[in-house]
């Protein structure tokens, strides 16, 4: 059998892991990103690693960037809260964190060590300044990517992992579409230290969600558990319907958005006011939403797709991420032990596994959402009763919410 050639376009988190997986495999695989450097996108905001992308580090790292991952990560704290936006506790959700190992655990991991612990050991095979035009099937079977300097590079696989606005998925599924979701967000980052003492302990040790009569606030912290490149951190996230801001939001950053904000929480709880007025201007910015549209299955050929380039979704509740990281161990394991597979088998059995999973997060992410901009006071109260009587009664809860 001759060496299987993996071409990666995109090296973002999903198309990185994947490569990590298949180097330490022996498969012959090449990343191309259009980035100019390394560091070109080292963007701060954390990333909440669930258990599937724990899994999926865990098998595609070397143990030892393993080790360094846990090391530096953050500790999540207590399972996820949900508040009133008088922090009164809803529900709280169970912490199975000490019954389980390491790749079975969540991590607040920091994008900017993520991507430098994807990229260790890749110098050879990730290939910057490289932007993707289209891709060309060739009579032999192999496929060829065309890029934008006039180089080209061919192999037996072509993996699309470039993002939402995907040129990949473009070419290969030119009838994709994606749905409204017309919700706006501003989020922030609060340091940590002596200055913030007087934050409230649900926000200092766990994610909190907080759902008022209107709108919305998600709270994250980041502590991590040894020494690295970061300061600890809470990060915030404000999510409205865009009906509900002022027209000429879009645009506004920095001081512009926190004084969006202020008039609309002007009821809120003391301190979580004071949390979004008090971030530093310069951590503020403003995010809008989409989600693919259901895409269904297709002829499966020698060109794939990964991540957000076949089902990304709105930001909330940091499953985007997490679904890249299964795409990638998925793929890795159908390549890795297909055996005596042909090939476009081995991908099919990954492509079904992928569009389940993925658009499974995208109905997810959408449903927390429209939780977040619902504007009906009702639908509201039912949501805050359901949450409070989850709080009261465990059985229900860990049925609901359980991994």
């Amino acid at each position: 059998m001759s060496t299987l050639r993996v071409i990666i376009v995109g090296g973002g988190i999903g198309g990185l892991c994947l490569a990590q997986g298949l180097h330490a495999a022996g498969i012959d695989v090449a990343v191309y990103e259009r980035d100019a450097t390394p560091d070109a996108r080292l963007q701060g905001y954390r990333l909440n690693i669930e258990p599937v992308g724990s899994r999926a580090l865990h098998d595609c790292l070397p143990p030892h960037l393993w080790e360094i991952l846990v090391a530096t990560a953050g500790d999540p704290g207590r399972g996820m809260g949900v508040c009133t936006e008088r922090l009164q506790l809803l529900m709280r959700e169970d912490d199975q964190s000490a019954e389980r190992g390491p790749a079975e655990r969540t991590h607040a991991v920091s994008r900017i060590t993520l991507r430098r612990l994807l990229l260790d050991g890749l110098d050879d095979i990730v290939h910057f300044g490289k932007e993707f035009k289209s891709y060309r099937p060739n009579a032999d079977g192999t496929v060829t990517a065309l890029f934008a300097d006039g180089t080209s590079a061919t192999g037996d696989l072509l993996v699309g992992a470039d993002g939402a606005r995907s040129r990949v998925r473009r070419q290969l599924l030119p009838h994709a579409t994606e749905r409204s979701a017309p919700g706006v967000g501003i989020g922030g980052k609060m340091p940590l230290g002596d200055a913030t003492a007087w934050l409230p302990e649900e926000v200092t040790v766990a994610k909190n969600m907080i759902l008022p009569q209107r709108d919305f606030l998600f709270t994250a912290v980041f502590r991590q558990r040894e020494s690295g490149m970061d300061d600890d951190y809470v990060m915030w996230a404000y999510v409205a319907h865009q009906r509900a801001l002022p027209a000429g939001t879009s645009g506004k950053r920095g001081q512009e958005l926190l004084d969006v904000i202020a008039p609309r929480v002007r009821d809120w709880h003391p301190d979580l006011r004071r949390l979004i007025a008090d971030t530093p201007a310069d951590t503020v910015e403003q995010f809008d939403f989409a989600a693919a549209a259901p895409v269904k299955p297709w002829s499966t050929g020698n060109v794939t797709l990964l991540g957000d380039a076949i089902h990304f979704m709105p930001p909330v509740g940091g499953l985007g991420g997490n679904a890249a990281l299964y795409d990638a161990n998925a793929l890795r394991h159908a390549l890795v032990n297909r055996g005596g597979k042909d090939l476009l088998q081995a991908v099919a059995e990954y492509e079904r596994a992928m569009l389940k999973h993925g658009f499974g997060a995208v109905r997810a992410a959408t449903m927390y959402l429209r939780l977040a901009i619902l504007r009906s006071r009702t639908v509201r109260a039912v949501a805050r009763t359901f949450f409070r009587v989850c709080g009261r009664v465990a059985p229900l809860r860990r049925a609901v919410f359980a991994d």
